[in-house]
């Protein structure tokens, strides 16, 4: 029987996590598409379904352990990849276009730092927080990526604007919640215990600003292959009439 250690940064199961979390919607998606039919929306159930299944698991799990008072000052879903969580599920099961530009910039932004610099992940390979912490982030990942890849749906400039929005106008919630439960929800108090992230490297509170512009920033990146995306159709497009 394998022992389990503390989790070590790009170690080997944190490597083979990373890399799962890139192939797996690849091919989930091209799995849909070949197969065609009702594939697309079992595939998007059944990730759907694993979502929430792990959640509401890891949700017991830590009732059991802190009691129900202690989930609820530190384990509500109120950090962003645990809305974002939510959300993806939401997609994959009604192909919502507002959940969907919301999970899109929160998810693959958010979730895939996460996944890339996993802040609080005290255990490694093959406790149960490790594969729940894997499961929930690489699944907002692979949820996202197959509803863009395998479902069709695509964001845009409008709904990244949308996005940060929301964003800031949910950080002022969390901000309310966090004063009143003592709690340090999206890390608005400090930093994620153990976290080697560098979005994190400026001392408290001066990383908060600088955390929104790095965020709307990623926001522009991962919707960039979009925009060159449709910048170059209407330049060929124009091409083509002029010849």
């Amino acid at each position: 029987m394998m022992e389990a250690s503390g989790f070590e940064t790009f170690g080997t199961p944190h490597l083979v996590a990373m890399a799962l979390t890139m192939a797996l919607p690849a091919l989930l998606a091209v799995a849909a598409r070949r197969i065609g039919g009702a594939a697309p929306r079992a595939i998007a159930w059944l990730l759907a379904g694993l979502l929430l299944a792990n959640e509401l698991t890891y949700w017991t799990v830590r009732i059991s352990q802190i009691g129900l008072d202690g989930w609820i000052r530190n384990h509500m879903p109120l950090h962003l990849c645990g809305v974002a969580v939510w959300l993806t599920a939401l997609t994959l099961l009604f192909r919502n276009e507002r959940t969907y530009e919301i999970v899109y910039f929160w998810g693959l932004v958010g979730a895939a730092n996460a996944v890339l610099t996993p802040g609080g992940l005290a255990v490694g390979f093959p406790e149960y927080r490790f594969f729940q912490y894997f499961v929930a982030h690489s699944g907002i990942v692979t949820g996202v990526l197959f509803a863009t890849w395998g479902l069709g749906m695509r964001p845009t400039l409008r709904g990244m604007f949308r996005a940060f929005g929301y964003l800031a106008a949910f950080a002022a919630f969390v901000a309310v919640a966090k004063l009143v439960l003592g709690s340090n929800f999206m890390w608005l108090s400090g930093p994620p215990p153990g976290t080697v992230s560098p979005f994190f490297a400026a001392p408290w509170p001066w990383y908060l600003p600088i955390l929104a512009v790095v965020g709307l920033t990623m926001f522009f990146v991962v919707l960039s292959p979009f925009l060159v995306s449709d910048w170059w159709r209407r330049r060929t497009g124009m091409a083509s009439e002029e010849s």
